[in-house]
């Protein structure tokens, strides 16, 4: 497994993200251990009701009081037990917690429970601002009509009556008030750290995408500069090895070694920009041979390699300029290696207001078209990143043909990183 990894990763698998301490000692307390904090609300409400419970009015009928003294027991323990699940499922709790303040109005016992302080603060925390208002609403009006009903029927009192809900409408907006707002802070500080995380992984995901384009453009690069250097000084090499004159022989050889030695100058300069860590420069392309130089060479190498340039050579956008280089580069060492016998490498240069038209084509090369190199990608990228087209193919009549249009607008220039 490598040890590199990238943030998004890291930000996935723990989160790391700097975010202050919780204040208060106890509140990080609680915050680190929410089943111990669960579990002593629980046992917290169960003192407090479990004693009211047990206190069933003695003049009901036996067989109701029998049930009721019972059952409110056994409903206020359940209920309690249902505070466990208060974050998951803050429903749940809700609900119980009703069923019991309602039980208290049949069996006449007075006072309530503190449950519904506890449920309504965990349905606007762990549920929602609005199931907590709607519930808190539904349910002590709900109450309230039970109550009214009970007390108006003569079946207990009013002072039983008003007991519970008070106790459920005073707890209950008590609760409601502080989970709302503590439920707000919440989910806005949560939604604050999904955004921060989704920043921090688009951040890294757009790093990697500008490291991938930088090093196809590098590869371009060392391609261009690898390719016709080395084509040329192969072509030398074997010229000054084929001819039997001294002189030819040496000049090809002395050829060869400048081409080399410009290569090699090219590839320290490429390779000082990305080593250079105290300085660090921008990654801008490197100068590229003027057509006229491209041509030049190959002439030296006994190549029948022309150039022809058409209209008033205008100044031209950096990236287009560049483009251009390399795409009469590239063409031209193809031509060089694929065509070693053409007896004419045409090379034509347009240039208009509105674009540059190249073209280059030789009369040997040809057939069918296969897959394309890394050179011919590589021109097809450069075209791309002036939003020109280019296209090659065999030539009508034998040979073969490359041509490529660059428009000359002000967002051409523009360097993609």
């Amino acid at each position: 497994m490598s040890k590199t990894r990238s943030r998004s990763a890291s930000v996935r698998e723990d989160e790391e993200l700097r975010l202050p301490r919780a204040p208060g000692v106890f509140r990080r307390f609680w915050a680190r251990h929410p089943v111990f904090a669960d579990v002593l609300i629980a046992l917290l409400c169960l003192f407090l009701s479990l004693t009211p419970a047990n206190r069933v009015d003695a003049s009901l009928p036996d067989p109701v009081g029998q049930v009721l003294s019972v059952l409110v027991p056994v409903t206020v323990v359940a209920a309690c037990a249902t505070l466990l699940w208060r974050r998951r499922i803050p429903l749940l709790p809700f609900i119980t917690s009703f069923v019991v303040e309602a039980l208290f109005l049949f069996g006449t016992l007075p006072g309530g429970t503190p449950l519904a302080l506890f449920t309504c603060y965990a349905l606007a925390v762990y549920g929602s601002s609005r199931a907590a208002w709607i519930g808190f609403g539904i349910g002590a009006g709900s109450l309230m009509v039970v109550a009214a009903s009970l007390s108006l029927s003569g079946a207990i009192t009013f002072q039983v009556a008003i007991n519970p809900v008070l106790n459920v409408v005073v707890l209950g907006l008590i609760g409601t008030l502080i989970g709302v707002n503590v439920g707000g802070r919440k989910r806005y500080l949560a939604a604050v750290i999904d955004r921060s995380r989704q920043l921090l992984v688009e951040r890294d995901q757009q790093a990697q995408l500008a490291a991938a384009a930088e090093r196809a453009r590098i590869a371009r690069e060392m391609h261009d500069i690898v390719s016709h250097s080395l084509t040329v000084v192969v072509a030398l090499s074997e010229g000054a090895a084929a001819t039997p004159d001294r002189e030819q022989a040496r000049a090809a050889s002395s050829a060869a070694a400048a081409t080399a030695r410009s290569a090699l100058t090219e590839m320290r300069s490429m390779l000082g920009v990305l080593r250079d860590d105290e300085n660090p420069l921008p990654l801008a392309p490197l100068t590229a041979p003027s057509p006229h130089d491209t041509v030049a060479h190959a002439q030296r190498a006994g190549f029948p390699v022309t150039l022809v340039t058409v209209g008033a050579a205008v100044t031209l956008p950096a990236a287009v300029d560049h483009a251009v280089s390399r795409i009469v580069q590239e063409g031209v060492t193809n031509a060089m290696r694929h065509a070693p016998t053409a007896t004419e490498i045409a090379v034509r240069v347009a240039h208009t207001p509105d674009e540059v038209r190249i073209e280059i084509v030789n009369d040997r090369a040809g057939g069918a078209v296969g897959t394309p190199g890394f050179g011919l990608r590589g021109l097809t990228e450069r075209a791309a990143h002036v939003h020109g087209t280019i296209d090659y193919g065999p030539a009508d009549g034998g040979g073969w043909v490359l041509r490529a249009a660059l428009p000359i607008a002000p967002d051409s220039s523009e360097e993609k990183t």
